[in-house]
C-alpha cells in the first residue's frame, strides 16, 4: 500500500466508525504502530481527523454537535449499555438517594431497578416513565424546557429545581470522556444540567462504554477528578484503565 493510499484508508476507517486504535489500524494496514502513529499526526495536521489517546477520532461538524435522537442511542452499543447499568445496580442500597440522568444508559438502569424503598431524582422523562409502576420508589422530577433529543428537562428552571436537593449517588454518562479534558456533552444545555448534579452529589458514577474513552464533545462537563467510580465495557484499553487507577478512579469492566 503507498503512503497516499495508507492515507486516505485510515481517514475512511475513521469517518466510518468514528474513532479507532492504533492497534488496529497497524494491523490493517499492516505497518508498524509507530508509523501509524506518525500518520495520524500528519493527517491531524491536515484537519482530516483528531488525534485521540491510542488512536483517533472523526472530526464532527457543525450539524453534529446536535445530539443524537434518544430511539438512535438507544439500540447503539445496546449489550454494553446493558451490562454497565446491571453492574450499576451493585452500587445501589435501599433507601438511598440517588440521581439519575437522561442518558440511555440511565434508563437501562432503571428498567432493571428492583422495587426497593429508594428516592430518584431525574431529569428524564423516560426514567419517570419506568419507575412509575414501582411503588416503593419515590421518583422526583426536575421540570424545565424540553429537550426532544433526549426526552429530558434542561435549562434555568431545571438547574434551579436540582440545586435544593442532595443526593447520595449519581449514576450519568455522556458523550466524551477524555483523560486530560474530562467528560463533555454536544448538547450546552445539557452539559450544564449535569454539572448540577455532579455539584449536588456525594459520589459520581460514571457509566461509559469504550467508545466514549478519548472523545472530546463540544460542550465540557467536568474533570475526571469529580469521579469516584467508572463503570465501563471489557475492551477498554488497558493503559487507559492503569492511568485512571492511577488517579484513584475505581474502575470496573463488564
Amino acid at each position: 500500500m503507498l503512503v497516499a493510499e495508507r492515507y486516505a484508508a485510515i481517514t475512511r476507517l475513521v469517518n466510518d466508525r468514528g474513532s479507532i486504535r492504533v492497534s488496529e489500524l497497524s494491523s490493517l494496514c499492516q505497518v508498524t504502530e509507530e508509523t501509524i502513529r506518525r500518520d495520524l499526526d500528519r493527517l491531524e495536521k491536515e484537519g482530516k481527523l483528531r488525534r485521540s489517546h491510542g488512536g483517533a477520532v472523526r472530526i464532527k461538524h457543525i450539524d453534529e454537535h446536535i445530539e443524537t435522537p434518544y430511539s438512535e442511542r438507544e439500540v447503539t452499543r445496546m449489550g454494553e449499555k446493558r451490562r454497565i447499568a446491571l453492574e450499576a445496580l451493585k452500587f445501589i442500597e435501599p433507601h438511598e438517594r440517588i440521581l439519575l440522568d437522561a442518558s440511555t444508559t440511565a434508563w437501562y438502569t432503571a428498567r432493571s431497578l428492583p422495587n426497593i424503598p429508594l428516592t430518584v431524582l431525574t431529569n428524564s422523562i423516560r426514567v419517570v416513565t419506568e419507575l412509575s409502576s414501582k411503588k416503593h420508589i419515590e421518583v422526583i422530577a426536575a421540570g424545565g424546557q424540553l429537550l426532544p433529543e433526549s426526552m429530558s428537562f434542561v435549562g434555568p428552571l431545571a438547574e434551579r429545581s436540582l440545586e435544593t436537593y442532595h443526593v447520595d449517588k449519581l449514576f450519568l454518562s455522556c458523550q466524551g470522556v477524555h483523560l486530560e479534558r474530562g467528560i463533555s456533552e454536544m448538547n450546552e444545555l445539557q452539559a450544564r444540567v449535569k454539572q448540577r448534579m455532579i455539584g449536588m452529589s456525594d459520589q459520581v458514577f460514571l457509566l461509559a462504554d469504550s467508545s466514549k474513552f478519548g472523545v472530546q464533545a463540544l460542550t465540557h462537563v467536568s474533570g475526571l477528578d469529580r469521579v469516584q467510580q467508572i463503570i465501563t465495557s471489557h475492551d477498554l484499553p488497558e493503559e487507559i484503565s492503569r492511568t485512571l487507577v492511577e488517579r484513584s478512579i475505581h474502575v470496573t469492566l463488564v
